[in-house]
């Protein structure tokens, strides 16, 4: 993180390079987005990823078994992520750095998201693995794309373009490759011109919708998740769990 002038700029990475998904930031992002949202200091928010990757794959941390004690794990931290993100009291600016296939919607749920011309949106780590898509993409895709369009997202590991997701509404701008951050952070300037007041009731009255939905139905999409990792596949194997696709 880095910070000027009330703007906070959250680099999302694994060791300086592009984040790789697993145990590690699913844990610790609901923490993270906790204190970010705790910090009366901050006064406009801006999330990305390092390198040329919004986030770069996944890891092999939840590979293996999977046990009810792991997914209560998941379960609690899967709940901590997305609301403690929306949860943050001021307008946040979403900067799709590179290909986003896992967990997109970190920063598709921004008010302000730029993105990369070579940014690319898939939901890679469920459906088309074996895992029930749970964990807030059910809810996040279908209100972006819209429910026919969202679902079909889902089931059938659908990647869309930089260009078809400003079509789309999906992302409000594009713009040339390492240029993103530049934009996201003009943006923010103006955007802290603003009263603290009206910066964080803005962003309480534009996200009311999302939170409700997230509220609504992330606990029975977490639940029917790890419902489906504990079965077992029609050969008699047991899923492996969430982080199966590379």
């Amino acid at each position: 993180m880095r910070r000027e002038d009330g703007i906070l700029e959250l680099t999302l990475h694994s060791d300086g390079g592009p984040l790789r998904w697993g145990d590690g930031p699913h844990s610790e992002l609901g923490h993270c987005f906790a204190d970010v949202a705790a910090d009366r200091d901050n006064r406009v928010v801006i999330i990305t990823g390092a390198g040329d990757r919004f986030i770069s794959g996944l890891d092999d941390s939840w590979v293996g078994t999977m046990t009810p004690e792991l997914w209560s794990r998941i379960f609690h931290n899967g709940h901590r992520l997305l609301l403690n993100l929306l949860d943050i009291e001021v307008p946040v600016i979403g900067v799709l750095n590179g290909p986003a296939r896992v967990h997109a919607e970190i920063g598709l749920l921004s008010d302000i998201v730029l993105a990369s011309d070579r940014a690319e949106f898939a939901d890679s780590p469920h459906f088309r693995a074996g895992a029930v898509p749970g964990d807030g993409v059910h809810v996040v895709w279908p209100l972006l794309l819209g429910p026919n369009r969202g679902r079909y997202f889902l089931l059938t590991g659908q990647r869309i373009s930089a260009a078809q997701a400003l079509d789309l509404g999906v992302v409000n701008e594009i713009l040339p490759h390492g240029t993103v951050l530049d934009r996201a952070w003009e943006h923010a300037r103006d955007l802290a011109r603003q009263p603290d007041t009206t910066l964080r009731y803005a962003r309480a009255a534009i996200t009311g919708s999302l939170r409700r939905s997230l509220r609504a139905d992330l606990t029975a999409g977490l639940a029917l998740e790890g419902l489906g990792a504990h079965g077992s596949w029609p050969d008699g194997s047991a899923p492996t769990g969430p982080a199966v696709v590379r």
